[in-house]
């Protein structure tokens, strides 16, 4: 129970200060234990926060699925969307998104490589459910014969890394607005005419 509450408090810790402004001391004070009760549960702070991402990681992919099985009777055009949309409201009050998000684009330097790498498995995962999305809808004919399920999986990924990007960067007015502007272009580009 403690290694629980420690994980989640950490998460909190970290998502609003990042790796090098959270500290264990002010986490293990707010979960109640002396700092030290911390190194009986991870073997450091780099422990606790891989752990903490890793956490955030399986829930981020739980929400994927969640909502590819809950719209799976919507347009393909609708599904999109509607799952960009999620993603963005998801960062706007979820602790989660916004400490994944952040970490996946500003990990800790010496963690780069393990997080990047964790990264890209989610992002690989992602296409890959993705993609009887997309055979489902070039047999029912939604999309254009020209555009393979690959290629279609690819590209949306790329949009909703843009969309990350620019919550992270922009905030919520500019993301919108690019989301917009980037959803109208890939739509065009992949749908039936």
């Amino acid at each position: 129970m403690t290694a629980e509450k420690i994980r989640g408090t950490a998460l909190v810790h970290f998502a609003r200060n990042g790796y090098e402004g959270a500290s264990l001391a002010d986490i293990s004070a707010e979960v109640g234990i002396k700092k030290q009760s911390i190194y009986n549960h991870f073997k450091g702070k780099d422990d606790l926060f891989l752990a903490v991402f890793q956490d955030a990681a399986v829930r981020e992919m739980l929400f994927v699925e969640d909502y590819l099985k809950r719209s799976g009777r919507l347009s393909l055009e609708n599904m999109l969307y509607g799952f960009l949309n999620e993603y963005r409201k998801r960062y706007e009050r979820e602790e989660d998104t916004k400490f994944f998000l952040r970490m996946a684009f500003f990990p800790p330097g010496h963690l780069q490589k393990e997080i990047v790498d964790y990264c890209n498995r989610h992002l690989d995962r992602t296409e890959q459910l993705l993609e009887p999305v997309f055979a489902l809808a070039a047999s029912n004919g939604e999309m254009h014969p020209d555009v393979s399920i690959e290629r279609a999986s690819a590209a949306f990924t790329a949009v909703l890394d843009g969309m990350f990007v620019e919550m992270l960067y922009g905030g919520l007015e500019r993301s919108l607005k690019r989301l917009d502007a980037s959803w109208f272009v890939y739509w065009r580009g992949i749908k039936n005419t």
